[in-house]
């Protein structure tokens, strides 16, 4: 018969009684009793609670595009990021956000340019999150030449959102499309000083509805990636050409939001492979994060890829981790992404020095609380910090 405990009168003692495996023959129980996945983790002078973060993954459910409420998180915000707070991660990351109407990658993205966003953010997203005692950060973003596509969902066609359908025209850094959508205007100067200050304004924004951490995103393909890699870049001012020039707009905008406020965590995710030949790459990512720790930034958040079309990538458990475990040694700490799914797969990485920090997406669209699964499964010993106390009776 399952114990019965009455949450309210819960202690840690209890623990054992509850967090035993319901079948000792079929569930396998691992690692110490103080796992690196679950040990604290500070940025700057923020303090997260364990190293197993939600990476920002697009929900493409925002209210009214082109409209009142255009790009404000909805009521399926509040259930999928207040879940996932619930589930024992240690920070939160919301989806990309665009700093400017045009940045959305879709019509139905995220925005944080305007009061009825941030008051949105602030009232109805960041508190559901902190309830559970996990921080929140925001991934803010501009999607450039792959803005103006459709959601990625079933029944949605791909490519090109037309402009009788609420599409816009797209920009990027050279008039070079990405394969099967439209052909970006090239930016102007004055067009990247305008762009440097979105983000800047979004960082702000974010300070003000409440969010821990900001996430710059350079990774994708989008905005701030394809100013990145020679693929897409083929300016011949101050913004292309040699690596210091592509990285120059990234730069400008870690260096704002710096100087904007010097207590907040930055975080830059970047694509640090495009599994190509004369792509962006570890070696030229690495440089970049060096340039970034002088900037202001705090950590390096790696991923690869979503700058070339077609581009044959070898996907498999851990595929990203060595851009990771090359990036780390700029001396800023990493964290990693990509089919890491199990909790001795997410151990061992940080155990054997590749990252400081894992990210997990898709796997929490299956089971929210999987966090909660793998520290069971390692045996952390502050597991019973992680379970809401309505929660308690569970057996894991």
């Amino acid at each position: 018969m399952t114990n019965v405990i009455d949450p309210m009168l819960f202690k840690a003692s209890d623990a054992e009684k509850i967090f035993q495996p319901v079948n000792s023959r079929t569930t396998r129980r691992t690692g110490s009793a103080d796992p690196l996945l679950f040990r604290p983790f500070w940025l700057r002078g923020l303090k997260v609670r364990n190293r197993l973060w939600v990476s920002p993954m697009c929900q493409y459910q925002s209210v009214a595009a082109n409209g009142p409420g255009e790009g404000v998180p909805s009521d399926w915000h509040v259930q999928h990021l207040g879940g996932l707070g619930r589930g024992g991660a240690g920070l939160v990351m919301v989806e990309s956000t665009a700093i400017r109407p045009e940045g959305r990658i879709t019509p139905k993205c995220l925005g944080l340019y305007n009061d009825e966003q941030e008051e949105a953010f602030a009232e109805r997203i960041v508190p559901q999150v902190h309830m559970h005692g996990a921080k929140i950060g925001i991934q803010l973003a501009h999607a450039g030449r792959k803005a103006s596509s459709y959601p990625l969902i079933p029944g949605q066609p791909l490519g090109l959102v037309p402009p009788h359908e609420g599409g816009w025209e797209t920009v990027g850094p050279s008039p070079k499309a990405f394969p099967g959508l439209s052909v970006p205007r090239e930016l102007t100067v004055s067009e990247i000083d305008e762009i440097v200050e979105a983000f800047i304004a979004g960082a702000r924004r974010a300070m003000r509805a409440g969010f821990d951490v900001v996430e710059v995103h350079a990774a994708h393909g989008y905005l701030l990636h394809e100013f990145l890699s020679p693929l897409s870049n083929e300016r011949s001012d101050n913004y292309g050409g040699s690596l210091e020039n592509r990285a120059r707009l990234v730069r400008r905008v870690v260096r704002g939001i710096r100087e904007m406020d010097a207590g907040l965590p930055i975080v830059v995710r970047v694509s640090g492979d495009e599994w190509t030949e004369g792509g962006f790459g570890p070696e030229e990512t690495t440089i970049l994060a060096k340039w970034l720790a002088e900037d202001g930034a705090d950590m390096i958040d790696c991923s690869t890829g979503g700058n070339v079309g077609d581009v044959p990538i070898p996907v498999g458990p851990s595929y990203q981790v060595h851009v990771a475990e090359a990036v780390r040694e700029a001396g800023l700490p990493v964290g990693t992404v990509g089919l890491i799914t199990e909790a001795a797969e997410a151990e061992s990485i940080l155990v054997t020095g590749q990252a400081d920090v894992i990210s997990i997406g898709r796997p929490l669209l299956a089971n929210p609380h999987l966090p909660l699964w793998w520290a069971e499964r390692l045996r952390a010993k502050n597991i019973v910090d992680l379970v809401p106390g309505p929660y308690c009776q569970a057996r894991f």
